[in-house]
């Protein structure tokens, strides 16, 4: 699933290519992946529409537009492709939208979970779902005293309270797992019982892998692309993440993985031992 850098990479994409451009069409040929408003006020109230800025909220790009806000959540294998207005769609290219200059923007998703989001523009932050995400990892407010302070609350696994998108947002699986290898904490380690020194350090980590994985374009896991096939780099900084049984970059021990509330979670049983 694209994380923070991946949903960055897509923006910046798609900003080069179709900022300042109007909406001309839309068509939508999968109805799930629209999930606010109607799939048919979707098509009429995006028409006419130019586009204004596009960032990112989490997972979620935000495209700002004349008098709404698109957002749109990549999920699984979410992606963007040009063409041009009448070529023929392609195979899990499930929303089309029409642009200036006969530019077809097509939205394609194998596993159809893609979601989109067509919100009144002074209303963006206010509701769901951007109102229910926690801070960003470059926000001022992100520092270990704000991290002890959430995960004192949480009795839980710190590898699924970094995936806690109210907490922090844009981590998912990839670089929850990169972040506690660099910050020496067990992902079965409880949140609750992370000292102030532990969140300093996943707060310090946090930062710096996300900034150096989005100035590499983010990282290309199964079936990622950035907008026309563009990849990322960052996989081949990857520490621990996907290297069951490869050596430790630190201590030569061999990179374990387990199952943390489902999720596949890689880690080395020396460098992050799990103190009693």
């Amino acid at each position: 699933m694209p994380e923070k850098p991946e949903v960055i990479t897509v923006a910046k994409k798609l900003e080069e290519k179709i900022l300042s451009k109007t909406i001309t069409g839309c068509h939508v040929l999968w109805d799930n992946i629209i999930a606010e408003p109607s799939v048919s006020d979707f098509e009429k109230q995006i028409i006419g529409e130019k586009i204004h800025s596009i960032s990112t909220r989490g997972k979620f790009i935000v495209i700002e537009l004349d008098h709404y806000s698109l957002l749109i959540h990549l999920r699984m294998e979410g992606k963007f492709f040009f063409r041009m207005i009448g070529d023929e769609f392609q195979k899990h290219e499930h929303v089309e939208f029409q642009l200036d200059h006969k530019v077809s923007l097509r939205y394609h998703d194998v596993r159809k979970f893609g979601k989109m989001y067509l919100i009144l523009k002074e209303d963006t932050y206010k509701v769901k779902p951007l109102s229910l995400l926690g801070v960003e990892y470059y926000d001022s407010s992100f520092t270990g005293e704000y991290l002890y302070r959430c995960f004192q609350k949480k009795n839980l696994p710190i590898k699924s309270v970094l995936l806690d998108q109210s907490i922090i947002s844009g981590i998912g699986n990839i670089y929850d797992d990169e972040i506690l290898f660099l910050s020496h904490i067990h992902p079965l380690k409880k949140a609750s019982s992370l000292t102030k020194k532990d969140c300093d350090a996943i707060a310090f980590h946090t930062k710096n892998i996300l900034e150096h994985a989005v100035l590499l374009g983010g990282t290309t896991i199964r079936s990622f692309t950035s907008s026309e096939g563009v990849h990322g780099l960052f996989q081949n900084e990857l520490l621990v993440h996907g290297k069951e049984n490869e050596p430790c970059p630190n201590c030569g021990m061999k990179i374990q993985k387990i199952f943390v509330n489902g999720r596949g979670t890689y880690y080395c049983s020396c460098c992050q031992k799990q103190k009693k």
